[in-house]
């Protein structure tokens, strides 16, 4: 799926760099990073607020707005979900390619470039044989890391692969998991189970232990329910095509619920990309 990459040099594209840059910035030595713009200059505050001494244009706003809290964090857990109109992320028959345009799929290669490390879960990793990687904008990957409980996903696909274009990969397996041998560069991490899966929490730790700190939950749905359920995922990022597909597999899962008064209720901001919706979802403010 092609992506028009922003014109080199435009303010779109040295505030894309800007966010690349200040996700390492030493905060310590600098509290207030400045960056220059065609016309005057870009400044980033600790808390992901940002301020322009000129006009940003109404795209250029929106990318700052979602992704400045993410590239100014010292850690974020962020999941990215993308759906129909009607909740769904896929057919009956798990046709899901493709629910979302070009312009999401740049959205979600920006936040890997953001992030230290891209989780899936081993449906994913084998239904998709994903890469995981940035290739959609300029920016560094981050580390792939597979849940796997059970060892299932075979040592084949992008991520497997030894002809060196593939850093560090972190592949999370149960005590007692059998997974096919893997080339040097796959680590396996082993954790204990809680409940039949992997509690979020020892994840998240066993990540930061390892120096990864801003955290993509990419897919799949499963996943990233379980993350919320937990109380792990501090934010969501929701992208919603123009497409009604009427039945298929849905979205969120979460345990079920009687009353409406006890549904969770996030504080949301909406954001247009292209001709779809981007909710940012804010649930560590949910729990506070």
């Amino acid at each position: 799926m092609p992506v028009e990459r922003d014109t080199e040099g435009s303010d779109a594209a040295r505030i894309w760099h800007s966010l690349v840059k200040v996700r390492g910035h030493d905060w310590a030595s600098d509290p207030r990073p400045r960056f220059p713009l065609a016309a005057g200059h870009l400044t980033f505050h600790r808390s992901g607020d940002w301020q322009a001494d000129v006009a940003v244009d109404p795209s250029a706003r929106a990318m700052l707005d979602v992704l400045a809290p993410l590239a100014c964090a010292a850690r974020m857990v962020i999941g990215q979900l993308g759906q129909s109109l009607d909740g769904r992320i896929a057919t009956r028959t798990g046709h899901s390619q493709y629910i979302n345009g070009p312009v999401a799929l740049a959205h979600l290669h920006r936040i890997r470039a953001l992030v230290d490390a891209v989780l899936v879960g081993a449906g994913t990793a084998c239904t998709d044989l994903p890469r995981l990687t940035v290739r959609n904008v300029d920016g560094p990957d981050p580390t792939p890391v597979i849940i796997d409980p059970r060892g299932r996903v075979p040592a084949t696909g992008p991520l497997f692969e030894t002809d060196g274009r593939v850093g560090r990969v972190l592949h999370f397996v149960a005590p007692g998991a059998d997974p096919e041998p893997a080339p040097d560069h796959v680590e396996r991490v082993c954790v204990d189970l809680a409940n039949g899966s992997f509690a979020p929490a020892a994840i998240i730790s066993a990540l930061e232990k390892r120096g990864l700190h801003r955290i993509l939950v990419e897919g799949g749905a499963d996943t990233i329910s379980r993350f919320i359920d937990a109380g792990r995922l501090d934010r969501l990022h929701l992208l919603v095509a123009p497409l009604i597909i009427g039945s298929g597999r849905n979205g969120l899962e979460l345990p079920a619920i009687d009353r409406l008064d006890e549904a969770r209720r996030p504080r949301i901001h909406s954001f247009t990309l292209g001709d779809e919706l981007l909710i940012d979802v804010d649930l560590a403010a949910d729990r506070h």
